[in-house]
């Protein structure tokens, strides 16, 4: 064997398999780490499919508002009241002899609403009478008697005080004869009668009541926030529930708040010359207290903020959503009117619900957008993600 024989490698044909094997394990240890490396580099399906949302705006439709100049109410609930009421009394005691009106009644100053009996006061009236002459007669004796030199000034002085008793005397009589008459203190309404022919009433006893309705008196508490706006002599538009509408005019304005409840009592006065509207009747008061930028909108386009707050939701130059704060103005039945938004604005009116502050949006015209577009904005916005607590439509 030469040299060149014993120096040669040993070669082996399961060596050979054995690298073989070696080289697959690498590769299969590789693409199982490409694979589990593939969530990091490569989307998923989901991925893809939230990058595709994300790529795809959502579509809005809006509205081009611009602020009208807006007169703000105060409102609030009140009674109407009677201008006058007062009970009638009797002055003297005695029978009732006749009641001349029913409750009810319209009554001017001066009508006669009942009459006492006075039988009795007549025979006392014929005795004042009597009693007068007879002090006169003596008076006049005296003096006569006087001017003869027969009789005193103490004669005369006494005789001048019979007289003057007697004339007293008299004149109570023919006043409990006035006092037996019981008439109507002013224009009004007679609201109640108490008595009945025949009953006896002392003096002092109630009789009837009897109201002014001309004019009403319709009586408001005013909240502290609100007393600075409600002055004496502003109008106010006055809703009364039995339907009629009236102005009315601001007479009062109390000057310290009720102890209790805070509030300021204020009195609007309402003219009521044919008497139509009864006393005592809820009534609804709308007093103009100054005038402000609104825009007119449906309530269904207000949304809350993330604390609450309530807003609006538009869409600037950019495309981007704003989300506003707003103050209602005031409400009607065919809608809101809000302050706090630009003098123009393009209001969201569909989709607001699902679109966030600060997003990119594809607003749509409302006026230009068709029933299907419509359609298909909803159901663009309705695939996105909600947003968070607290920022859902009103």
């Amino acid at each position: 064997m030469t040299d060149d024989n014993r120096h040669q490698a040993l070669e082996f044909e399961d060596e050979k398999r054995a690298g073989l094997s070696g080289w697959v394990a690498f590769a299969f240890v590789l693409a199982l780490g490409a694979w589990m490396g593939s969530g990091y580099y490569m989307p998923t399906e989901e991925k893809a499919v939230e990058q595709t949302q994300e790529r795809r705006l959502a579509t809005v439709a809006t509205r081009d508002s611009r602020a009208e100049i807006v007169t703000q109410f105060f409102v609030a609930e009140g009674q109407a009241l009677p201008d006058r009421e007062t009970i009638i009394r009797a002055e003297t005691s005695g029978e009732i002899a006749e009641v001349n009106l029913r409750k009810g009644a319209s009554v001017v100053d001066g009508d006669l609403i009942a009459s006492i009996d006075v039988a009795d006061r007549t025979a006392q009236l014929e005795q004042a009478q009597a009693e007068l002459d007879r002090t006169t007669r003596e008076l006049t004796n005296a003096r006569e008697l006087l001017e003869r030199g027969v009789a005193t000034q103490d004669r005369v002085t006494a005789a001048e005080s019979a007289q003057a008793a007697a004339q007293a005397g008299l004149a109570s009589v023919e006043q409990g004869l006035d006092d037996t008459v019981i008439r109507a203190p002013f224009d009004g309404v007679l609201d109640d009668i108490m008595v009945d022919a025949g009953e006896f009433v002392q003096a002092g006893g109630e009789v009837a009541r009897i109201i002014d309705t001309d004019p009403l008196t319709i009586e408001v508490q005013v909240p502290q926030q609100a007393v600075r706006g409600i002055r004496a002599g502003q109008m106010a538009s006055v809703a009364f529930i039995t339907g009629e509408e009236r102005q009315g005019e601001v007479t009062y304005v109390s000057g310290s708040a009720d102890a209790e409840t805070r509030t300021f009592q204020a009195e609007i006065v309402v003219d009521n010359p044919d008497g139509d509207i009864p006393a005592g009747v809820s009534a609804q008061i709308r007093v103009p207290v100054a005038e402000t930028e609104a825009h007119f909108i449906s309530p269904a386009v207000l949304s809350l903020g993330t604390d609450g707050t309530l807003g609006v939701k538009t869409v600037d130059a950019e495309a981007t959503v704003v989300f506003t704060p707003v103050d209602i103005v005031r409400a009607q039945t065919d809608g809101i009117w809000v302050s706090g938004l630009a003098p123009e604005a393009r209001i969201i009116t569909i989709g607001q619900g699902f679109v966030s502050a600060g997003e990119r949006v594809d607003p749509r015209d409302e006026a230009e957008a068709s029933e299907e577009e419509q359609r298909e904005a909803e159901a663009v916005a309705s695939e996105l993600p909600d947003l968070p607590t607290g920022e859902a439509t009103r």
